[in-house]
């Protein structure tokens, strides 16, 4: 008889139902604190120099991490991300052309209009060009 229940009592009798996962949480939790504080009791404290070394891949390190790096890279790292994008947008008209119509045909041709017209934009200002 619980569709007799009124929504209050719904309500209430739902909250208890969550329950066992405030105790999963608390139980997960404290295992991932005991487990990070027992290893580092039990765990080997030997600092060697080797040890406290950076990592850096078996490759030795020179020069200055800090130095600056070309804008072009950055660039076309950019203009990659909003061409791949865009090229995603073509997926849902794939899916549903025949829905569209040609009202759907025309805003597609649109759409490539006004990526052709940036792409010549950006071969025009050289973005692509290298220099070095």
């Amino acid at each position: 008889m619980h569709w007799l229940l009124s929504t209050s009592e719904a309500i209430e009798s739902n909250s208890g139902n969550y329950f066992p996962i405030g105790i999963q949480l608390l139980f997960a939790a404290g295992f991932v604190a005991f487990m990070i504080a027992f290893s580092q009791w039990v765990g080997p404290k030997r600092k060697t120099n080797d040890k406290l070394e950076n990592f850096t891949s078996g490759i030795a390190s020179h020069g200055n991490a800090r130095q600056p790096v070309a804008i072009k890279y950055f660039l076309v790292a950019i203009l990659f991300v909003l061409f791949d994008v865009e090229v995603i947008f073509f997926y849902p008209y794939a899916v549903n052309f025949r829905e569209l119509g040609w009202e759907g045909f025309g805003a597609v041709l649109m759409f490539v209009a006004f990526f052709l017209v940036g792409f010549i934009y950006i071969i025009k200002k050289g973005a692509l060009k290298w220099e070095d």
